[in-house]
């Protein structure tokens, strides 16, 4: 089971953020387009529906709590979020059968904020993983963020990739960061144990976001993989032997961290092995590549090394 922002009623790390932006807004100085970029995982959406949800539940009933950070599950606004039907909140990212965000749902999305709004609430434009856009639909996007849009905010979100500069400039930017000691205190939240009793120290990467360790010790526990006594080289044989990096997008990239990973550790060793295959992965990661030529020739010369 994914770790879902949406679902995430729990806001762990980010409350000076959080505290900030409401702030802004209560003050009628918020930005209308503002831009997340960080890790994926650290929690940058879930920052972004927690935002949303403070703003939108303000005089409603079961609001939310700005002194522990806290959504309201019996709130209205989470709920119509929740089923997708909220009208003052809209969502845009990477269908699941697409590699891109294409320009017909900027288009559609443009469509929406064209038409009158259903009360005087702001209305929310959450545009996760911007990295994706092709090059149509950012420039579509480009002209929507360039109108005055009164009462309505953008919020972007980046996984530290590259973006249009003319789109970043729009925006006021936030980069998000995580030590690993927040990481490892914020998964333990979510969770509810320590997660040193539950993964070895081997597979725990500095680099890290709280929500790849947590996807990493569901993806774990549907595999059946024992990750406190597992070495990191026998996860990835476990892995590729098994094609459970083709389980879908967000275990694939689950195991592309971990590979990453691996390579880091063997670069004081073997440097020409270690910028192949990282340049191999950052093109594979990027442009949606077909990865199974990569992991064989992965096993071949690291694994099996």
């Amino acid at each position: 089971m994914i770790l879902k922002p949406i679902n995430q009623t729990n806001l762990y790390g980010l409350d000076n953020i959080f505290n900030e932006l409401n702030n802004l807004f209560s003050n009628n100085k918020l930005p209308n387009k503002i831009l997340f970029s960080g890790k994926k995982g650290i929690g940058k959406s879930t920052l972004s529906y927690h935002l949303i949800n403070c703003i939108l539940s303000k005089d409603e009933e079961f609001s939310y709590d700005t002194t522990n950070h806290t959504i309201n599950r019996e709130n209205k606004s989470f709920k119509l979020i929740q089923n997708g039907s909220n009208p003052n909140f809209n969502l845009i990212d990477v269908s699941s059968d697409k590699k891109m965000i294409e320009i017909n749902q900027i288009r559609n999305l443009i469509n929406k904020i064209n038409k009158s709004s259903f009360n005087d609430k702001p209305r929310f434009i959450l545009i996760d993983n911007i990295e994706y856009l092709n090059i149509n639909s950012a420039n579509a996007l480009l002209k929507s963020l360039e109108e005055p849009n009164q009462n309505i905010f953008f919020i972007l979100i980046n996984n530290q990739k590259k973006i249009l500069p003319t789109i970043k400039s729009r925006c006021l930017n936030f980069n998000i960061s995580l030590t690993y000691n927040d990481a490892i205190s914020i998964i333990d939240n979510i969770l509810g144990e320590n997660v040193l009793d539950i993964v070895n120290n081997e597979l725990l990467n500095y680099y890290f976001s709280p929500g790849n360790i947590y996807n990493l010790i569901q993806f774990s526990k549907i595999e059946n993989i024992d990750l406190k006594n597992i070495s990191l080289k026998n996860f990835l044989k476990t892995i590729i032997r098994n094609n459970l990096y083709k389980n879908d997008t967000d275990s694939k990239f689950l195991i592309y961290e971990i590979v990453e990973l691996l390579l880091h550790k063997i670069s004081l060793h073997n440097y020409g092995h270690y910028n192949y295959f990282l340049k191999r992965l950052k093109y594979m990661s990027e442009f949606n590549l077909d990865e199974e030529s990569f992991f064989i020739e992965f096993e071949s010369k690291i694994l099996n090394a």
